[in-house]
């Protein structure tokens, strides 16, 4: 009996002893399971945090790629218009370069002419000292050459309108000077200093009469009027650039450059 005892005693003493050993083998395995637990939850913690950032950062960069695309639609939109424009300028600016070609050969055109013009009152003033002498009243105003008579060398009288022999010799000289230069015309001016301008001007076409019958002057190439001398009186024959044709020029460059 004592045996038996004894035997279940050594029993339930092993079986205590097993079971304590197990349960502190489960508490401490419990406790490494906790704190791997822990450590997971952590890992997790903050491998949400880094998604929360992640995601904060995404959402970040896609609004700034958002921008950079509205940026570059915009950048191109304002090139596209800043080429049209461009082109629109280049068009604008061709066109008043030609009309400023346009206009200069216009001017260089009428500065030609004027030059000429010039040359040609020059020759008129030699031809008119050659051929009437260094006495002879001649003088240059506006581009004309302007050669000055007295009543008496002409009419013989300050009333008269019928030229003299002597008179119808120096006008021959005239008329030759002006079929030297044909592009000249001639206004004859009869000055009057009494205020008798009809007188004046039958005196002057007198002379623009005689120059077309006797030395074949054109008529369109002369103009006569009666002018106020204050208080000079006498012929001035007026050898000018063709105005009217000077005028024709300029209009007709006028036109074909519109």
């Amino acid at each position: 009996m004592k045996q038996i005892l004894l035997s279940l005693t050594l029993i339930l003493i092993s079986t205590t002893s097993i079971f304590a050993q197990r349960k502190s083998d489960l508490i401490a395995e419990i406790a490494s399971l906790k704190t791997e637990l822990d450590s997971t939850k952590a890992i997790v913690i903050k491998a949400k945090k880094n998604e929360k950032v992640g995601l904060a950062r995404a959402e970040s960069f896609e609004s700034q790629v958002k921008e950079l695309q509205d940026a570059n639609a915009t950048l191109l939109k304002n090139l596209n218009s800043f080429a049209e424009v461009s082109n629109k300028n280049s068009e604008n600016i061709n066109k008043v370069m030609a009309k400023l070609e346009q206009k200069e050969n216009q001017l260089k055109a009428i500065n030609n002419s004027i030059a000429s013009n010039d040359s040609t009152s020059v020759v008129v003033l030699t031809n008119a000292k050659q051929s009437l002498g260094e006495n002879a009243k001649i003088g240059i105003a506006n581009g004309s050459v302007i050669i000055a008579s007295k009543l008496e060398s002409l009419f013989g009288n300050t009333t008269g309108t019928t030229i003299t022999a002597e008179g119808t010799a120096w006008l021959e000289k005239i008329g030759n000077i002006l079929k030297t230069n044909p592009k000249v015309s001639l206004t004859i001016e009869g000055l009057s200093m009494t205020g008798e301008l009809d007188l004046a001007a039958d005196q002057a076409s007198a002379i623009g009469s005689l120059l077309q019958k006797q030395f074949s002057i054109a008529s369109n190439r002369i103009q006569t009027l009666g002018k106020d001398g204050n208080f000079k009186e006498g012929i001035n024959l007026v050898i000018h650039p063709d105005y009217a044709r000077f005028y024709d020029m300029v209009k007709e460059h006028m036109k074909a450059s519109n």
